[in-house]
């Protein structure tokens, strides 16, 4: 498949800021218009849509906001949609997308996690439209640490640029801000340590290449099986392997057990050189841990599996670009993801 990056964004650039899935609550609209006010500080142009609302867990009817959506992709003045965050049930849109003139548009970045994955993945999949899987509008204001590349550095760099991001040995985990008392917080507040490690039992050292993609497993785990999921399609003469990362939102190590078997057997980490797995905050069961659990539903794929990586619902933020090509080194001297966007 040949991968689609969008130009690069440059000072004066017009970003959309939809709710796909979730809307954002009056408490905390603060938060969204300084996030806002950040991105305008940086000398982009910011078009807010009406599906925005948070009083229920969808920002608009399903109709609503996949014309939203669909409008900014397709609109050539817009260069990248950036939701607030997450949500639920951003799976209802994917009925209501046109993948052929998605296809058929320039590339427009779009930026997200968790939920957003849900159609991050499919977009790419199904068009070749490379994607960013990082930081929310919500998240955006954060600093980012030295060893990783803010999702804004990565969507201003051409086609062709190479970056590499390693464990910043940081993270925040199961401790949020309020927002809604500081809704102007830039720092985090790191209350852990711990860099990558490597779950399956491989000694060799891992150097490892493959068209990057994946997501956050209670969501993706629903479109497994389906074409909106069909991984194969990164796979061809020139791609024969894929590195696929995963990461845990927040159900327990039992259910996420099920779901990772459930897309395995979906074909879903066929052709997988190596998994990468998101730290996660969510919760072990009684007898299975989260790690446990990767390694019951994916250590008969033989391949290298990393944990601990800054690639899901645990701040910070690892960036990855769907549909680029990666290289994943893991070493005793050296542990990092490449990326190059070709």
């Amino acid at each position: 498949m040949d991968i689609r990056y969008p130009r690069p964004l440059v000072a004066g650039d017009l970003i959309g800021v939809t709710s796909p899935s979730s809307g954002v609550t009056e408490r905390h609209r603060a938060r969204l218009d300084f996030a806002i006010e950040g991105l305008k500080d940086q000398g982009f142009t910011v078009e807010v849509g009406k599906c925005m609302d948070g009083a229920t867990h969808i920002s608009a009817p399903v109709q609503q906001r996949a014309a939203e959506f669909t409008h900014m992709l397709l609109d050539p003045r817009v260069r990248a949609i950036v939701p607030p965050w997450g949500g639920e049930t951003a799976i209802d849109l994917i009925a209501h997308l046109d993948f052929d003139a998605i296809v058929a548009a320039d590339p427009t970045w779009i930026v997200g996690y968790s939920d957003i994955s849900t159609l991050l993945t499919p977009i790419t999949l199904l068009t070749g439209m490379a994607t960013i899987h990082g930081s929310n509008l919500m998240d955006t204001p954060y600093a980012t640490p030295a060893s990783l590349v803010h999702w804004l550095e990565i969507a201003q760099q051409p086609a062709g640029a190479s970056f590499r991001q390693s464990s910043p040995d940081v993270h925040r985990l199961n401790d949020w801000d309020d927002w809604s008392a500081h809704p102007d917080v830039t720092e985090h507040s790191w209350n852990g340590h711990g860099a990558w490690k490597r779950l399956d039992d491989g000694t060799r050292p891992v150097d490892a290449t493959g068209r990057l993609i994946g997501g956050c497993i209670e969501t993706m785990a629903n479109l497994a099986g389906t074409r909106y999921a069909d991984t194969s399609r990164l796979r061809d003469e020139t791609d024969a392997a894929t590195l696929v990362y995963i990461e845990a939102a927040g159900d327990e190590a039992t259910d996420i057990c099920r779901y990772l078997h459930g897309m395995r057997l979906a074909g879903f980490f066929d052709g997988a050189a190596a998994v990468l797995v998101g730290r996660t905050g969510a919760k072990d069961s009684p007898t299975l841990t989260q790690s446990e659990a990767v390694l019951d539903a994916l250590g008969t794929l033989a391949v290298p599996i990393i944990g601990n990586v800054e690639c899901g619902h645990v701040p910070p933020q690892l960036p990855i670009v769907n549909g680029a090509l990666g290289r994943l080194v893991f070493t005793e001297s050296e542990q990092y993801l490449q990326q190059t966007l070709r």
